[in-house]
């Protein structure tokens, strides 16, 4: 089985849509070529490394940033290289039906069976994961993409985390 995963989006969970409270700051990244304006928490990678170190998961991106996440957002919140489930780009609703599903699909793939806590903004993507064959015990965390990651968000996944390991 493994020990549990801590999966984490980014944009609308370590980069809130909306103006975000004190302790953001703002970033500017081009993966590809491309320029995005990012608000990012240099406290959430602390907290993060902190969640995973006191339950005995493991931390990874689950995020259309994939690999590029270890070079833009991870130093930026203080995140060492994480591994990245590759999901490719949505295809559209044809093949993908809903972003939330397209991503449960892969994020369920690369878990093998291994459970996990998953930090997430897509509205469906809870209705999604649980519909994936084989998925292994979850806790889908849904964040509001106004506000991002919170301590409250952390507290959940700690909890469960703690509950799921005895």
């Amino acid at each position: 089985m493994g020990s549990p995963v801590v999966l984490l989006d980014v944009d609308g969970v370590l980069n809130p849509f909306e103006r975000p409270h004190r302790g953001f700051k703002r970033h500017q990244c081009s993966p590809n070529g491309r320029t995005f304006q990012l608000w990012l928490n240099p406290a959430h990678g602390p907290a993060l490394l902190e969640l995973v170190e006191s339950t005995g998961a493991e931390l990874a991106w689950a995020s259309y940033w994939c690999d590029h996440a270890n070079e833009w957002i991870a130093p930026r919140v203080g995140l060492p290289e994480l591994p990245f489930v590759p999901i490719p780009q949505f295809p559209g609703v044809e093949e993908g039906r809903t972003l939330g599903a397209w991503k449960a699909r892969h994020v369920a793939a690369w878990a093998e069976g291994r459970p996990f806590v998953w930090f997430e903004d897509e509205p469906d993507a809870t209705e999604c994961i649980g519909g994936e064959p084989d998925v292994a015990d979850h806790l889908l965390v849904e964040i509001d993409p106004l506000t991002g990651l919170t301590d409250e968000h952390l507290d959940i996944a700690a909890a469960w985390l703690r509950a799921f390991s005895r």
